[in-house]
């Protein structure tokens, strides 16, 4: 089965590929690999959510919330492999790099990034098994509360 039928059998869209917020590409391409740049949890070209992430604070970025941005994140570091040289032709997930902007004491950012590994994992099984940092930050691009890169092997 392809990937991109194993999209169509979750129900899963890619996005449009996300414009650029400065002077850079979405993926590059280097042999059999293909780096996207951070992607940011963009959804129809506006950030879907911003804050810092924390678990006891009110009127920031809920774990849960940060964890379903990570996923956007994935998808659109995804749509930007795709553009680039199609998805099926993804061997395999090779990293997956996450950052979480976190607010003082929070210290989840693996579980946040889970919502960038899970998806991976869910459309590409053992192929999307991969290594991963998950790194926690004062501050992201346009305030976002998570930004996601991978490096993917393709054929």
């Amino acid at each position: 089965m392809s990937w991109t039928q194993r999209l169509a059998d979750l129900g899963i869209t890619l996005p449009a590929v996300a414009t650029p917020v400065a002077a850079y590409v979405p993926a590059v391409r280097t042999g059999d690999l293909v780096y996207t740049s951070g992607q940011l949890p963009i959804v129809d070209g506006t950030l879907s959510i911003t804050g810092k992430v924390s678990e006891t604070a009110e009127g920031i970025v809920s774990p849960d919330d940060a964890y379903a941005g990570a996923r956007q994140c994935a998808l659109n570091a995804l749509a930007a492999v795709d553009a680039l040289v199609g998805l099926d032709s993804i061997v395999r997930v090779v990293k997956v790099v996450g950052f979480v902007a976190s607010a003082p004491g929070f210290t989840g950012q693996p579980k946040v990034i889970n919502g960038a590994s899970e998806v991976l994992g869910e459309i590409f099984g053992d192929a999307g098994v991969h290594a991963r940092s998950a790194v926690g930050v004062a501050e992201l691009p346009l305030g976002a509360p998570v930004e996601v890169e991978l490096i993917v092997e393709v054929a």
